[in-house]
């Protein structure tokens, strides 16, 4: 693809009609370009500074158990305004939406990077939190938009790979700007690139094809009821993972933080389900394959997290690898997921994305199980190929099940749809954070008996969404396919 001078590329305004099923060429790489380079910008932010943190606490002169809110802050923001951002893009456009959120983004960048307390740090880094939920609150919806009917089972797909590669990359990036450049750096280079997705997706990206429910209302007290119930359950999840071993005296402020976390909650579906187009997407639940779908991806979510955290802890401390060694060996899950998602954007259309879906995570269920069973002295190469089946099968679920997600929800409700895919992916992530927190609390690090166990609740999930997804394959039938890319 050449790519033009910017004067020369096309606004998607310019192009009638097809973007009633997707934007013609070239609009259409233009516009991908924006949307995935946007995401890259916000799946790096979730863990890019993780390896400053060291850094970020003697500059600042703070304690290093502070500076793990820089992390929380960010996590916390998109997790609270995920729903409401979604909802206001059905409102007032998904364009305009995405945006609004690279520009605070990216403005909040230069605020971290300005910080001169730990305090303004967080505060700038809860604002930059508010802009990645603008972009991925609205990010599915945009690639709805984009790509004709036919070919959105390939956006879908390249979302993923874009998703699984920033996630992958994000350390690396870290660490080779902060082996030349000190933690500031970090937010810094989010500058230009911030002001390139500004500039050309004001040009290209497509505007709403199909108007707001007349009945969709977006009102504060179901914002702050939202933001309320997830941002405690996050936070009360994660002060659980922090202190897997610790005694109950000191487990309380967690388990109070959940306990009030979901007693909002049912004041605030209570309320939603008064609703008739609600912010919380029960609407969209009430469609059996929807449903389905987020069953599927919390099952996967879930399982992912277990093994992410318990992956290590197996690594480093039973078999004896070093954080080298330990970290070249989990990349061949990354590495699986990015091959096989390419791939199962071919597949999209041709397969029930259920059955896919299905294969998908029995394979991973199979590879869990596998390194659960690992003998007492493994070789490299036994590690790595049971890794990578886990994310081949990761890979295979992720793009389909995305693909049932955006497209069984009316056009009108994409927003909610696009919103409810980031939800899913962070309620499995809290749910498998605080499973294993019960598991590390209940059983030995040493002997090896807790990751082994996590190893084996998370294959246990992955089947068990993996039958969520065959659940789906009688209702759904193969698309006819289109051979153009």
């Amino acid at each position: 693809m050449s790519i033009r001078p910017a004067e020369a590329i096309p606004r998607a305004a310019e192009y009638p009609e097809p973007a009633l099923d997707g934007l013609g060429t070239p609009a259409r790489y233009y516009a991908m370009v924006a949307v995935f380079l946007g995401m890259t910008l916000s799946v790096l932010d979730t863990s890019i500074v993780n390896l400053a943190l060291p850094g970020i606490a003697r500059d600042l002169h703070t304690g290093a158990a502070q500076t793990i809110w820089i992390v929380n802050a960010y996590q916390v923001a998109i997790l609270a305004l995920l729903l409401p951002l979604s909802m206001l893009g059905d409102l007032v456009g998904y364009r305009r939406v995405y945006l609004c959120g690279v520009a605070v983004f990216t403005l909040a960048s230069l605020a971290c990077a300005m910080a001169p307390t730990l305090g303004v740090l967080l505060l700038a880094r809860g604002l930059q939190g508010l802009g990645a939920g603008g972009l991925m609150a609205v990010n599915a919806a945009l690639v709805r938009l984009i790509y004709p009917r036919s070919l959105l089972g390939r956006g879908v797909a390249l979302n993923s790979v874009v998703v699984a590669t920033g996630a992958v990359a994000g350390p690396s990036i870290a660490a080779a700007i902060l082996s030349v450049a000190s933690w500031p750096w970090l937010f810094l280079v989010n500058l230009p690139l911030g002001a390139v997705v500004l500039g050309l997706g004001y040009r290209v990206l497509p505007r709403n094809v199909a108007p707001p429910p007349s009945a969709a209302r977006l009102q504060a007290i179901d914002v702050v009821l939202n933001a309320a119930m997830f941002g405690l359950v996050f936070l009360g999840a994660d002060a659980l993972a922090m202190r897997p071993g610790a005694a109950a005296g000191s487990r309380a402020p967690g388990v109070a933080m959940l306990a009030a976390g979901l007693a909002i909650g049912a004041v605030y579906v209570r309320r939603q389900r008064r609703l008739a187009v609600p912010m919380l997407p029960l609407d969209l639940l009430r469609i059996p394959v929807f449903a389905l779908s987020m069953c599927t991806s919390i099952g996967a979510f879930a399982a992912q997290t277990l093994a992410y955290v318990a992956l290590p802890f197996l690594l480093l401390e039973v078999y004896g690898r070093s954080h080298l060694q330990a970290g070249l060996l989990i990349t061949a899950w990354p590495a699986g997921v990015v091959v096989s998602a390419a791939v199962a954007g071919r597949l999209i259309g041709r397969f029930a994305d259920g059955l896919l879906g299905a294969l998908g995570l029995a394979s991973l269920a199979l590879g869990l199980l596998l390194l659960a069973l690992l003998p007492a002295h493994p070789v490299d190469a036994d590690i790595a190929w049971r890794l990578a089946l886990c994310g081949i099968g990761f890979g295979l679920f992720q793009s389909p099940n995305n693909h049932t997600i955006v497209t069984s929800a009316p056009v009108h409700r994409s927003g909610g749809a696009s919103g409810m895919l980031g939800t899913a992916r962070l309620t499995g992530q809290i749910f498998g954070a605080v499973l294993l927190a019960g598991i590390l609390s209940a059983t030995s690090l040493h002997d090896g008996s807790a990751p082994k166990l996590a190893l084996v609740c998370a294959a246990g999930l992955a089947a068990a969404a993996s039958a969520f997804s065959a659940l789906r394959v009688p209702q759904q039938k193969p698309l006819p396919t289109e051979t153009s890319p």
